[in-house]
């Protein structure tokens, strides 16, 4: 699906002359269709299959360096996401850490990266955003455990209600081996110990 780039300009327009605005205004003459050329842009994952980019995968014992089988977990942190939340549709961004212990088949880490990019380019929140991702790795990886973590600052806290630039949330999606708690206080543990980990981005 293709974000209609005429039709949101058109609307952007509508929106202008509704809250009093004069879109003929030097100001705002460009608006309408730098809005359409935003909503192009993060609305882009609409439709697009999140799973295309796990298709691609390394055998480990079969591929071109078998000795390098993992033991344990692949952590992949600091992931910068941005999405938009769906009830205002104002920013949310942040960080997304991803942790997967892998069988036989991997993927090249960007390929997980690409997940987040893609599901976090829809309207979203947050909440969902991490179950997808997880959801996504689980049912398309070859893996016996999954754990996402979110940790995202939300325009709708920081910029209205409320008004509380220094709150973020967090939020964790876990599957298989993961489900269990003490396996995933240790991931979780090994996320916190990042230099750069943690501290959210602001919207």
């Amino acid at each position: 699906m293709t974000v209609d780039i005429q039709r949101v300009a058109a609307l952007t327009r509508e929106l202008l002359i509704a809250i009093g605005e004069d879109p003929e205004r030097p100001g705002l003459k460009q608006t309408p269709q730098r809005v359409a050329d935003l909503y192009a842009e993060f609305f882009s994952g609409v439709g697009e299959d999140a799973a295309a980019p796990l298709a691609h995968t390394i055998s480990v014992s079969r591929g071109p360096a078998p000795e390098t089988l993992p033991s344990g977990a692949v952590v992949l942190r600091d992931i910068r996401f941005r999405s938009v939340c769906e009830h205002h549709l104002l920013p949310f961004a942040g960080r997304a850490h991803l942790a997967y212990l892998p069988g036989e088949q991997v993927v090249g880490l960007g390929a997980l990266v690409k997940v987040v990019e893609i599901l976090a380019a829809r309207p979203q929140v947050q909440e969902r955003l991490g179950e997808q991702i997880a959801d996504t790795i689980d049912a398309h990886l070859d893996t016996r455990g999954v754990l996402v973590v979110l940790d995202a600052v939300h325009g709708c806290v920081t910029m209205r209600g409320g008004r509380q630039p220094e709150a973020s949330t967090l939020t964790v999606a876990a599957r298989g081996d993961y489900a269990d708690p003490a396996a995933r206080a240790e991931i979780i543990a090994l996320i916190g110990a990042s230099p750069t980990g943690g501290g959210a981005e602001q919207p």
